[in-house]
């Protein structure tokens, strides 16, 4: 059945990996169904759209990529925007600011098999940072940071076999994983590969700046 997360991508043209391990699947809606909700299979249908209709699809890729609400990721958007001048690189400025919440580095470090579980996982308290149970998401890890399953959470069906599952798994460069303990232990300021993207940062700021 195809669920909402599956027409975002379909809509937006672009596989978005919000379903996590299904995406990787020919069950994968986008895979089976590569056009718009509604087009009935007549190829991708992508007319002549506006340079603000297109800035706006960037915006709204970028927002479900990162499963962010409209007003968390306008406001990681408009700080960036705040400080360009005074930053190098706004794109790389805004990535780390995303990159670096809680939800984001459970996600990377393999943790979640994608960004909404890795949302749901920590809102429910399963994990903890230098120790201390942390519920919020948006939680700014800093390099140092220590992320671990809390002991009472590793019976839980969703970390059961973890541990052989991470240890299958290529850790981000930044960070140092010990997969029989399912801690981490952050090296380097947590980021993204700007090539796997699946929006243009900069139509996204000039979406932002109007």
């Amino acid at each position: 059945m195809e669920t909402t997360k599956c027409k975002i991508c379909r809509r937006l043209g672009n596989k978005l990996f919000l379903k996590g391990e299904r995406c990787m699947s020919p069950k994968c809606a986008f895979v089976r169904r590569p056009y718009p909700p509604g087009n009935k299979g007549k190829g991708r249908g992508r007319r002549n759209v506006s340079e603000y209709k297109k800035e706006l699809e960037e915006k709204q890729k970028m927002r479900n990529w990162y499963n962010l609400r409209e007003r968390q990721f306008s406001k990681y958007v408009k700080q960036v925007l705040e400080k360009r001048g005074k930053v190098e690189d706004a794109g790389v400025a805004l990535i780390k600011q995303i990159a670096a919440r809680l939800d984001n580095v459970v996600c990377s470090l393999g943790f979640a098999a994608s960004r909404p579980k890795a949302k749901q996982l920590v809102s429910h308290g399963h994990f903890l940072v230098n120790g201390k149970r942390s519920d919020i998401p948006s939680y700014r890890i800093k390099k140092g940071d220590v992320i671990s399953v809390r002991p009472d959470s590793r019976k839980k069906e969703a970390f059961k076999n973890m541990a052989e599952t991470l240890k299958k798994i290529k850790s981000p460069a930044w960070a140092q994983l010990n997969a029989e303990k399912l801690e981490a232990k952050i090296t380097a300021e947590p980021t993204f590969d700007q090539s796997v993207l699946p929006a243009e940062i900069h139509a996204i700021f000039e979406y932002y700046s109007k």
